[in-house]
């Protein structure tokens, strides 16, 4: 099994990755298989709905966005982790987001879907919403925790002194090893729930 984690976060080596290395440790004693995409310092922009992600199959411009959409394909679950920023997450990550999901046309059902977010104080559910709002929309369960999906930190390194919110990480990563894997063998015995036609309304008409 697999995990993919995308890191929103600038700092490469900021309070974001220390609640993700903390996962980390964990899905490898579960026997999941983790990569980390760095994604906070690329120049990334953001969709235009311009749709020739249909026609093409991928995204019309050719960046992180394309190369990251086979390996979420692959991927059992995906981590999405953010800094707070005026209780919203960073910029770069929400542009990245919203051409990722919208330009992957594969079915996004139940792989397992988790959001982490980091902060020096407040706006941390804000952006916990925010973030869950991409894997409700795609059919994809939530993994939880013993409490919401955040950890506390400043300065780089501060993460670490926020007991709670590095159990909180811990606890999060068993619960959503325990998840994939029970999908994984509901899959193999039931397969995936039936599927109905989409039916799209209009609040014009």
């Amino acid at each position: 099994m697999k995990v993919l984690m995308i890191n929103g976060s600038p700092h490469k080596n900021g309070n974001t990755a220390i609640a993700l290395n903390e996962m980390e440790n964990i899905f490898k004693t579960e026997g999941i298989d983790v990569e980390t995409i760095h994604i906070g310092n690329k120049a990334i922009r953001g969709c235009i709905a311009c749709n020739n992600c249909y026609e093409k199959g991928k995204c019309v411009f050719d960046d992180e966005i394309n190369k990251t959409a086979p390996k979420f394909e692959e991927a059992d679950g995906l981590v999405i982790a953010s800094p707070v920023y005026y209780a919203s997450a960073n910029a770069t990550l929400i542009a990245f987001l919203d051409r990722l999901f919208y330009s992957t046309h594969f079915d996004k059902r139940m792989k397992v879907g988790a959001s982490v977010v980091a902060a020096r104080r407040g706006g941390l559910s804000a952006t916990f919403d925010e973030l869950n709002k991409y894997f409700t929309i795609c059919g994809m369960p939530v993994a939880s925790s013993q409490y919401w999906n955040s950890i506390h930190g400043r300065e780089p390194g501060e993460a670490k002194m926020d007991e709670e919110g590095m159990q909180t990480m811990r606890v999060l990563a068993r619960n959503m090893s325990f998840l994939m894997k029970s999908i994984a063998l509901g899959k193999e015995k039931f397969g995936l729930p039936a599927q109905e036609p989409w039916t799209p309304t209009h609040f014009v008409r």
